[in-house]
């Protein structure tokens, strides 16, 4: 399914500043439990990553696409995001905030935001999984913003108050991945509240 690159650019938005606003509710709760092995702190640190990697590829051209959609990098990756490395990088990222995480976060934000409103969506990048068109490669981190920006407020007791345009993207990407894994049906059952056998994730 093709992603219409304005619609990314608004839900990439839209998904920074509800995680944003989420890290600026946090207070002194960092060291509470985040997600799995995370604390609130690593759980946000990895979460900066959807921001920070954006940065960081536009400045590393590719020259080619490699990674033809969103759902593809996601696959290609599954193996990277499964890895401890990948708990050690969100627990680094966390220490990287400093004494003052919500202002580093709203200070990335406010430096990346404005590099993707600069872009076209067929700046070729190079990605961790490839090459990939930047029109590609943003979904994934919309998806990763809005997903783990749900974990934060799980964590913190505060509503999913989900943005409609990143929570549409996030989605989409979900359908892709199910459709083309041919596990339609588990995610079906799943959404409606009809109990799969063993769980299920796009993942």
């Amino acid at each position: 399914m093709e992603f219409d690159w304005a619609d990314s650019r608004h839900a990439f938005a839209d998904a920074a500043g509800w995680f944003v606003a989420t890290v600026s509710a946090v207070g002194d709760r960092w060291n509470q439990s985040g997600l799995g092995e995370w604390d609130v702190r690593a759980l946000v640190g990895h979460t900066s990553r959807s921001l920070l990697t954006v940065e960081a590829y536009l400045a590393q051209p590719a020259r080619a696409a490699e990674i033809d959609s969103p759902a593809d990098y996601v696959r290609a990756t599954r193996g990277i995001a499964a890895s401890p490395a990948v708990a050690a990088r969100g627990r680094d990222a966390g220490e990287a905030l400093g004494a003052d995480p919500p202002a580093a976060v709203a200070d990335i934000s406010a430096r990346v935001l404005p590099l993707v409103d600069a872009c076209r969506g067929d700046e070729l990048v190079t990605t961790i999984a490839g090459g990939m068109r930047m029109a590609d490669y943003l979904p994934t981190r919309t998806f990763e913003l809005t997903v783990h920006t749900s974990d934060l407020a799980v964590a913190l007791g505060m509503p999913l108050g989900v943005p409609a345009t990143a929570a549409a993207e996030a989605l989409r990407l979900v359908t892709d991945l199910a459709v083309q894994d041919g596990t339609a049906g588990r995610l079906l059952l799943g959404a409606t509240g009809r109990p799969v056998t063993g769980g299920y994730s796009v993942l």
